[in-house]
């Protein structure tokens, strides 16, 4: 093929990928795709991360913490503290501390978390037994028909309610002086609170129960709820929830406590490094199982036509040399060639020593040295096998003699 005919396919090539490129181009059709990937780290780790972002945008200082420390003044400047997280492992004195912030100015807004037992007059929850309010079962309401009433609105503009079932009984409806219609809330109706000293000024109630109460203490407030799950990533977003986070902290800086305590080593380890717990747990399998691997081939079980009676006796002596040791069967050697002398030489044993040998020497025809040798206590170490064996020969020659 020579150089030009190249050149022009070369040149026929290029124009049809650019005709192509130019097809595509035309015809093609942009789009964009939104991915979801799920809830990010943080919404994960705290499920009150979006009201935190929610009264941050409608200019509400908010901060978080996971330990009650040093509480702002009350007497300065309003301030509310949420206690979102488990109390209970918390100190009779840090409820004073907490009812003593409260008192002095501040904003106090917690969940009930124990049901009041009627035996022990108590619930077990400090704060809300300290307030004398009770939270029971709804189900076990004898009437579950409460008025509603109204409470004093805070200044502000009205809810902007998303829905209005108004034939729902589940959502909770809080009404506002002036206002007409509720707002409303999705507590959880399966539980209620109840003011049996009065204390409370202002409440919200669904159908069959209360869920909210106010009580003015000292110069501060006090908010009771059943639970705080309508303020959570997945809830906060239906009906009047939002406005309730706002409603009841506006005009004041806000703390929420989402965590009071710290856990321990292991449940830390097992909530962030599960899969090195498992790595640690399976080498120790191994570990233990290489332990356990007997070493070298299983011993097969020995004839019993092969165990005579000269056997066990070795194996009898073997054990006791094993347990007792040379000295304690050297002594019942000795004791017994004492014995038996004592039985052929009435008075044998109220001799002396050296006379007893003599006696000895005189019945078994042995020298005194060699009795000597044979009675002689002992001295503690350990006898070698050749002198251990040289010492028992002795005795029982003595012990046949006799």
């Amino acid at each position: 093929m020579s150089k030009r005919h190249s050149v022009l396919i070369g040149l026929l090539v290029l124009a049809v990928l650019a005709f192509a490129g130019r097809y595509v181009y035309t015809h093609m059709e942009r789009y964009s795709e939104v991915l979801d990937r799920g809830p990010s780290p943080q919404a994960l780790g705290n499920p009150y991360l979006a009201a935190e972002h929610f009264l941050r945008q409608h200019s509400v200082p908010v901060q978080t913490t996971r330990v009650i420390q040093n509480l702002p003044d009350a007497r300065q400047q309003q301030h509310t503290l949420l206690l979102l997280a488990g109390r209970e492992n918390m100190t009779p004195r840090e409820v004073e501390r907490l009812l003593n912030w409260t008192k002095s100015g501040g904003h106090l807004l917690f969940v009930a978390e124990q049901l009041w037992d009627e035996k022990k007059g108590r619930s077990g929850d400090l704060l809300l037994d300290r307030i004398q309010l009770h939270q029971l079962l709804s189900a076990d309401l004898l009437m579950p028909d409460r008025s509603k009433s109204k409470i004093p609105t805070l200044s502000g503009d009205p809810p902007s309610v998303l829905q209005a079932p108004s034939q729902s009984p589940q959502l909770t409806k809080l009404y506002l002086e002036n206002e007409k219609d509720p707002a409303y809330f999705s507590f959880d109706t399966r539980f209620h609170l109840e003011d049996p000293k009065d204390h409370a000024q202002t409440w919200a109630n669904s159908e069959s129960s209360t869920h909210m109460m106010q009580m003015i203490y000292g110069d501060g407030l006090i908010t009771v709820l059943t639970d705080s799950d309508v303020w959570k990533n997945n809830a906060i977003g239906r009906y009047d929830n939002a406005w309730l986070l706002w409603y009841l902290t506006q005009d004041s800086s806000v703390t929420m406590l989402l965590q009071s305590e710290h856990g321990d080593l292991f449940s830390l380890l097992l909530r962030y490094f599960p899969e090195a717990l498992a790595a640690l747990a399976l080498l120790i399998g191994l570990l233990l199982w290489h332990i356990g691997i007997r070493q070298g081939p299983l011993q097969a079980p020995a004839s019993r036509a092969r165990r005579q009676l000269i056997e066990h006796v070795r194996a009898s002596a073997d054990f006791l040399l094993r347990r007792s040791g040379q000295q304690v069967l050297l002594r019942a050697l000795q004791q017994d060639v004492l014995r038996r002398a004592r039985r052929v030489h009435p008075g044998f044993e109220q001799l002396g020593v050296a006379d007893q040998w003599q006696v000895l020497a005189r019945l078994t025809r042995q020298p005194t040295s060699a009795i000597s040798q044979a009675l002689r206590p002992r001295p503690s170490e350990r006898l070698s096998s050749s002198e251990f064996t040289r010492q028992v020969a002795h005795l029982q020659t003595l012990r046949n003699a006799l």
